[in-house]
C-alpha cells in the first residue's frame, strides 16, 4: 500500500498566518476568513519559499478554475487513468456547512458542470450528489459507458445501495440540500446505469482533477 504523501499548508490569508504541517492546523486559521488564502505544498521548503512570496503566483490554477478554463493535467506518467472519464469532487468548510461539488473532464480538464454552495450539508453529501449528476447528465447525453472518477469510498458505497446513509437532522437550513438527495436516490431507484465509478488513486495519482484546490 503506498504510504500518503506528507504535505504542507500556507495560510497568506487567515485567522494566523504561516506554514503547517497538518491541514486540521491550516483549516482552524480559514473556516469562516473572509478572502481566506491557502495552498498545500509537498515540501516544507517549498511552503517557506511560497509564504515569502505573492499568493497569486501559486493560486492561480484555482483562479483558473474558478473563471471555467480548462486546466490541462500531463497524465502520461499513468496510461492506467481513463482519459475519457469523469472526475467529480465536492467541497465543505465545516461539517455541516457550505457545500459545492463539480464535474470535470479528465482528459481536458473542461468543467462540466458545478453546483452550489448548499447550505448546512455534509462533503459525503456533496460527493454523492456529484457522482448522480455525473450519472444522470452521461445517461441523458447517450455516453452510457463513460466512466466516473471520484476519490470518496463512502459516496460510491451510497450510490452502489442507492440510498445516501446520512445521519444529518433535517433542519430548515439543509432542506435544499436534502431534498436533492431524496430526488438523486429516487433517479438511482428508476434508472438502470452501467458506467462504472471508479476509485482515483489519490495517493499515486494526486488530487483528483474536480479538486477545488482549497486543501
Amino acid at each position: 500500500m503506498a504510504i500518503p504523501r506528507k504535505k504542507y499548508y500556507v495560510v497568506w490569508n487567515g485567522w494566523h498566518t504561516g506554514v503547517f504541517d497538518s491541514w486540521d492546523d491550516a483549516k482552524e486559521q480559514v473556516t469562516g476568513y473572509p478572502d481566506a488564502k491557502y495552498k498545500s505544498f509537498p515540501t516544507q521548503q517549498a511552503a517557506i519559499d511560497a509564504y515569502r512570496g505573492d499568493p497569486m503566483a501559486h493560486i492561480g490554477l484555482i483562479k483558473t478554475i474558478a473563471t471555467h478554463k480548462p486546466v490541462v493535467v500531463n497524465y502520461a506518467a499513468f496510461p492506467e487513468i481513463r482519459l475519457d472519464a469523469v472526475a467529480v469532487d465536492a467541497a465543505c468548510s465545516r461539517n455541516p456547512g457550505p457545500v459545492e461539488y463539480q464535474g470535470v473532464a479528465v482528459g481536458s480538464g473542461e468543467r462540466l458542470f458545478r453546483v452550489g454552495p448548499l447550505a448546512a450539508g455534509t462533503n459525503n453529501l456533496g460527493e454523492f450528489l456529484a457522482i448522480v449528476h455525473a450519472l444522470a447528465m452521461l445517461n441523458r447525453d447517450g455516453q452510457p459507458l463513460r466512466p466516473i472518477y471520484s476519490d470518496s469510498r463512502t459516496a460510491q458505497a451510497w450510490v452502489r445501495d442507492r440510498h445516501a446513509r446520512t445521519t444529518l437532522t433535517p433542519t430548515p437550513e439543509n432542506a435544499r440540500i436534502l431534498d436533492m438527495v431524496r430526488r438523486a436516490e429516487t433517479w438511482l431507484n428508476t434508472h438502470t446505469y452501467r458506467n462504472p465509478i471508479l476509485k482515483w488513486d489519490t495517493d499515486t495519482w494526486g488530487e483528483i482533477p474536480a479538486d477545488f484546490g482549497r486543501k
